[in-house]
């Protein structure tokens, strides 16, 4: 026994999954990718046990608000898996965190990434840090740190998870109230350019198990292969949203995510109020339409998993209605009227 325990192998971290030195490594590279981020109030950089941001903004705030939020990929990364591609999922990453503290009318300052792998390889690491910097400079915000986690035992061979936290400010006075919403104001949709970040366990089973398509295969009414209209990266709002409130009365934003527009609007209605959306005025993208003949989905069903074309919701008042879909409109997002507020139940119908 004991000249059995004299010759065995020694035992490493690296030999039991985790390899520190490449971890170690890859940090440099990531602090010179976020310093494309940075604005001049990150502390430190990457690196450090925390990341530190200067909140010089708040000398300017009577009222300041921080505003945080946090989500994942979810299953839109089994096709980043399947494809090899991990080059936009991290702009995924920031979109889902990003356009919800938006919604509060509030300003991106920074995000933090969470990169969980079973095995750490450094070209998957450095294209998923890429998509993440390059999603936070579409959101005006900064890459201030992260952590990456090799987990072997939990994750499949080849397989990650993403997530990540997104905070920003806003002056209070600035927040929009739901109380302010009346009947007879207008909902208004910003265009959605294909199933984002959601719905993409049922989109999967319905595709590519029940329809048995190709992720390389170019589907004609798509225009482009099934993994390039799959893969395309949510779009980030902040810009458009910063617009809308510096220049407009917004009195909701909603962001139109996992649930589709029957759970999300809601969240921004008053008690006693309910937003009714007519079909036929937003365009829907041919992704939905497939997805809903292969798998024989219902209209409720859809609506419930997907957003359908409407990436984000705002209310405003009717007279300024057609100032802002024209604004939308002008500024590429597609804005077009699309319902009413009216009293009843707290909720969304749709005609």
């Amino acid at each position: 026994m004991r000249k059995h325990i004299a010759t065995a192998k020694r035992l490493t971290y690296k030999a039991a999954g985790v390899d520190i030195a490449l971890k170690e490594a890859l940090v440099p590279l990531f602090r010179s990718i976020a310093a494309h981020t940075a604005s001049k109030n990150v502390l430190g950089g990457i690196g450090g046990f925390g990341a530190m941001y200067k909140l010089d903004a708040i000398r300017a705030m009577r009222h300041p608000v921080l505003v945080s939020g946090t989500d994942s990929v979810g299953t839109k990364l089994k096709i980043a898996f399947a494809t090899g591609r991990h080059d936009t999922v991290g702009i995924d990453c920031v979109a889902m965190c990003v356009n919800d503290i938006i919604c509060h009318a509030a300003r991106p300052l920074f995000f933090l990434d969470y990169i969980g792998i079973g095995r750490l390889k450094k070209g998957i690491a450095v294209e998923i840090v890429k998509g993440v910097a390059r999603g936070c400079e579409l959101a005006g915000a900064s890459l201030v740190g992260g952590e990456t986690c090799q987990a072997g035992d939990i994750y499949r061979p080849g397989e990650y998870d993403l997530a990540g936290c997104a905070v920003g400010i806003v002056e209070r006075k600035d927040i929009p109230i739901p109380r302010r919403i009346r009947a007879g104001d207008l909902v208004i949709a910003l265009e959605a350019n294909g199933m984002h970040s959601n719905g993409f366990s049922l989109a999967r089973k319905v595709l590519l198990e029940r329809g048995r398509l190709k992720l390389g295969a170019r589907i004609a009414e798509l225009g482009c292969t099934l993994a390039d209209e799959l893969l395309r990266p949510t779009p980030i709002y902040a810009q458009i949203a910063s617009e809308l409130f510096g220049k407009f009365r917004i009195k909701g934003l909603a962001n139109i995510t996992g649930g589709g527009v029957p759970e999300n609007l809601p969240r921004v209605l008053p008690e006693g109020m309910q937003a009714a959306l007519r079909r036929g005025l937003w365009r829907v993208p041919p992704i939905f339409d497939l997805i809903r003949r292969i798998g024989k989905i219902s209209q409720k069903e859809m609506d419930r998993t997907f957003n359908n074309g409407i990436g984000m919701v705002a209310i405003v008042a009717k007279s300024d209605g057609d100032e802002v879909r024209d604004y939308l409109k002008r500024r590429g997002y597609g804005g077009n009227i699309v319902g009413e507020i009216r009293r009843g139940r707290r909720g969304v119908v749709f005609a």
